[in-house]
């Protein structure tokens, strides 16, 4: 099995075989967060007018995501699985909007298989993607808004190819890299209340989720949906 690392837009777009799209901070850990409690299925647009259009034909049933960090005007949530802890979002079809994540996603046209990437769900994602014993496996770190590598998604993305490999991080280590890192900064900035603290630490929470995040194309919308651990393979 071959493991690549890609960053930014550019590497979503020459990503092949197994992608795993990764967003730590924050859309892969707030959809984690949402499935945890209830939600059906989060569709990932990359522009914020894909959303409300959708919206409009009715299509979904809750619009979530950001815009430099913050909940754009007319959507319910923003990209916080802080906001989002105690919500139910039972049976509910998310419409989802980032600056990395979605945009990573919907830039990967070469994926014969597309996961969402955070330390929230990493070792399901291992253990699923493992399971089906691919040739090439590509992570991606999407960094800020696509453009900007950041230390947590590149921390990620080789915590995932070390565990990929049969070797097991130790999770203080990477938590304190990350930490450090400039993009993490501003969850400590009390004027900046898009980034409140509880979303570092949960996005932080190594295998706080017990499954993967598996997103397919489906009359021509990508649709994310939790995927539970394959055989329960232990790491």
């Amino acid at each position: 099995m071959e493991i690549r690392i890609e960053s930014l837009i550019a590497g979503a777009q020459e990503a092949e075989g197994v992608v795993v799209v990764i967003d730590v901070f924050r859309c892969f850990t707030t959809e984690a967060v949402a499935f945890a409690n209830g939600a059906k299925e989060i569709i990932l647009v990359a522009e914020i007018e894909e959303a409300f259009e959708l919206q409009r034909v009715g299509v979904g049933d809750v619009l979530m995501g950001e815009v430099g960090g913050k909940r754009p005007e007319g959507f319910d949530f923003g990209n916080s699985p802080f906001e989002l802890k105690d919500v139910d979002l039972t049976g509910k079809t998310i419409i989802q909007s980032t600056r990395a994540g979605t945009v990573g996603v919907t830039a990967a046209s070469n994926a014969d298989v597309i996961y969402g990437g955070s330390f929230a769900v990493a070792d399901a994602t291992v253990t699923n993607i493992l399971s089906t014993k691919p040739e090439i496996v590509t992570l991606v770190a999407m960094g800020w808004e696509g453009r900007i590598r950041a230390d947590e998604d590149e921390q990620c993305a080789l915590y995932l190819r070390n565990t990929m490999q049969g070797r097991k991080p130790n999770h203080d280590a990477v938590r304190s890299l990350v930490i450090s890192g400039e993009e993490s900064q501003k969850y400590e900035i009390p004027t900046y209340p898009q980034w409140p603290i509880e979303d570092r630490e949960m996005a932080l929470d190594i295998n706080s989720h017990p499954f993967a995040l598996v997103i397919k194309k489906e009359d021509g919308y990508f649709v994310s949906r939790p995927e539970n651990i394959v055989n329960n393979r232990s790491l």
